[in-house]
């Protein structure tokens, strides 16, 4: 009985120290500090080992500017055998606070000095006077715990105190030192950094960097140095000047692994570098000693021979790719050479025939799961552009069967919605768009969403379905390189379905037409109508972006991009393009970005 009756006086203490505790913080928050202090007050006398309910008591006396009863208290905590130095800071700021400068610095030091009995104060200290903005304080304060005890790194927080001072040189050695010594990640480090440089070479920060690295690499041999450096040429796409730190790179570790120099060469491509990313190509394709290396840089460089070919050129490209064949075979390595091979001769060449019996006879080869999905995925796309869309729809069902929770399958599912939809199944296609509305690949989601909300639309107010019928018709031309053919059939939807919701739909996808064959005024136009007329539709966001591209990318006219991206980042929050268009948005306006 006597235990049961401990226990209950017990938990009645702790719910009243609870509800104080909650009081004491809410009439804080609430800047009722009056209310707050009587609460602290009782607080701090049940509980004087808690530092929390100490620091509370003496914010509420500053806060009511109790200047002396704050020394009072907290002289008297300084006095007690095991004090946290951080009292010493509380001190010293709270003479700060009434105008007493000496007296504060005095108590400053104290707590600096206090790190020679037990540098594991080290982060507490500092922090402390970080969160009061003295940041030489808390500079001595993080570099002195170190020195005492070197196991302790507070690279880290001394590189963020620098870069607020605005000294970017000792922040960045502070931020290179964590790497170097193995204390960070590689990747948290740089998005730190990113945040204090541009893609612009002559930037001052970026000069710094550059400067700080090649001091590093002078003093402390390490391939490191080159990777990094490398690192600040792609951000400043100067990739040519990547490209000899990565052949610097593998040359030093004894050629093992190009890697680093396909990923160099995909973001040349990516970013229009065509003749960089060709050099690097083909330097791999000259260095690669195993087959599958050689033949992805083979096939990287027909892709860019594909850009702009002409005919006599692809009929070159042709016996390229059947040299590759002759050389490389039929095997379960080579997927990609008779997949790459097979979409040419489809989508370049208009012979799918011969592309489909590939196809069929890599099927007939010892495949994985993947292997054969990959190989179906590839064949149903060309199916589809033959317009056999019922046998397309059987390979793309059993992809969609076998990797159901795999984003393979999931893209398997999306294209027959797509096949379903160009076969002119507009319900079936929406059943399936529906289930991928929650696709885990939020491409594919914005895709689905996009279709499905393009077939409900023009359901509901056309009952034939007719300028939907016209739009599936021309989005498959599209699809099967018909670009002219396309945008043919899009300007029929939009002379005589005039007024339809259709309309902006065709708007949209005729400018994306128009902007491959490089006639960005009528597509400039096209984007502008679908602003003026349908700004409160679900493609106006589309629209301003697209023209925000269109602007920046290719009219070289920035200054008009900025307001379509600022337009999508106050009125379009939910936007896809959303996180897009504020990067980019805050890029031309010169701000310092990830």
């Amino acid at each position: 009985m006597r235990y049961l009756l401990s226990f209950f006086c017990f938990f009645f203490l702790v719910t009243i120290n609870g509800q104080e505790d909650f009081l004491a913080k809410q009439y804080f928050a609430d800047g009722e500090f009056e209310k707050a202090v009587t609460f602290y007050e009782r607080l701090v006398q049940k509980n004087p080992r808690r530092t929390d309910y100490s620091e509370g008591l003496i914010a509420c006396y500053q806060q009511l500017e109790r200047y002396e009863d704050a020394e009072n208290f907290l002289l008297k905590k300084i006095q007690e055998e095991f004090t946290f130095p951080t009292f010493y800071i509380e001190l010293g700021y709270n003479y700060r606070l009434q105008g007493l400068p000496e007296k504060a610095s005095e108590y400053f030091q104290k707590a600096i000095n206090a790190l020679e009995e037990n540098p594991n104060f080290g982060y507490s200290v500092g922090y402390r006077f970080q969160k009061y903005a003295l940041l030489d304080e808390a500079i001595a304060a993080y570099s002195k715990a170190m020195r005492l005890k070197p196991e302790l790194n507070y690279d880290f927080q001394l590189a963020r105190i620098y870069g607020e001072q605005g000294d970017v040189e000792k922040m960045f050695q502070s931020y290179l030192k964590l790497i170097y010594e193995g204390k960070s990640s590689r990747s948290n480090v740089l998005r730190n950094i990113d945040d204090f440089i541009t893609d612009e070479q002559d930037n001052a920060n970026n000069g710094i960097l550059r400067k700080v690295l090649l001091q590093n690499a002078q003093k402390y041999p390490d391939i490191l140095w080159n990777e990094l450096l490398s690192w600040l040429f792609v951000q400043q796409k100067q990739y040519k000047s990547a490209f000899t730190q990565e052949k610097a790179i593998f040359k030093r570790t004894d050629e093992a692994s190009l890697d680093r120099l396909k990923n160099l060469g995909e973001i040349a491509q990516e970013n229009d570098a065509i003749e960089i990313a060709k050099t690097v190509f083909s330097y791999i394709r000259e260095k690669a000693t195993s087959p599958g290396t050689k033949l992805n840089a083979e096939l990287s460089l027909i892709d860019i021979e594909l850009l702009d070919a002409n005919e006599r050129q692809l009929a070159s490209i042709e016996k390229e790719f059947e040299g590759l064949i002759a050389t490389y075979g039929y095997q379960s390595k080579t997927l990609q050479l008779q997949i790459a091979y097979a979409n040419f001769l489809t989508f370049k060449r208009e012979k799918p025939a011969p592309a489909i019996d590939i196809l069929k006879k890599g099927l007939d080869l010892p495949l994985s799961r993947f292997g054969k999905a990959y190989v179906k995925l590839a064949l149903g796309d060309i199916l589809v552009y033959n317009q056999r869309f019922n046998e397309a729809l059987i390979y793309f069902s059993q992809i969609q069967k076998s990797l159901k929770n795999d984003v393979i399958g999931q893209d398997a599912r999306f294209k027959v919605a797509q096949t379903s939809f160009y076969k002119g199944d507009f319900d079936w296609a929406f059943t399936q768009l529906k289930v991928l509305r929650g696709s885990t690949s939020q491409l594919i989601a914005n895709d689905a969403m996009q279709l499905s909300l393009l077939i409900s639309d023009n359901s509901l107010e056309d009952s034939t379905q007719t300028a939907l019928k016209k739009y599936a018709r021309a989005d498959l031309l599209a699809y099967q390189n018909k670009t002219q053919s396309a945008i043919d059939g899009l300007e029929d939807i939009l002379q005589n379905h005039k007024g339809e919701k259709i309309e902006d739909e065709a708007l949209l996808k005729q400018a994306e037409l128009l902007e491959s064959q490089k006639k960005y005024d009528a597509a400039k136009f096209n984007y502008q109508k679908i602003i003026e007329f349908y700004a409160s539709g679900i493609l106006a966001d589309d629209a301003h972006f697209h023209l925000a591209q269109l602007y920046e990318s290719k009219l070289n006219e920035p200054e008009k991009a900025k307001p379509h991206y600022e337009k999508i980042i106050y009125n379009y929050q939910d936007s896809y393009y959303f996180p897009q268009a504020r990067k980019n948005f805050r890029k031309l306006r010169g701000d310092l970005i990830n």
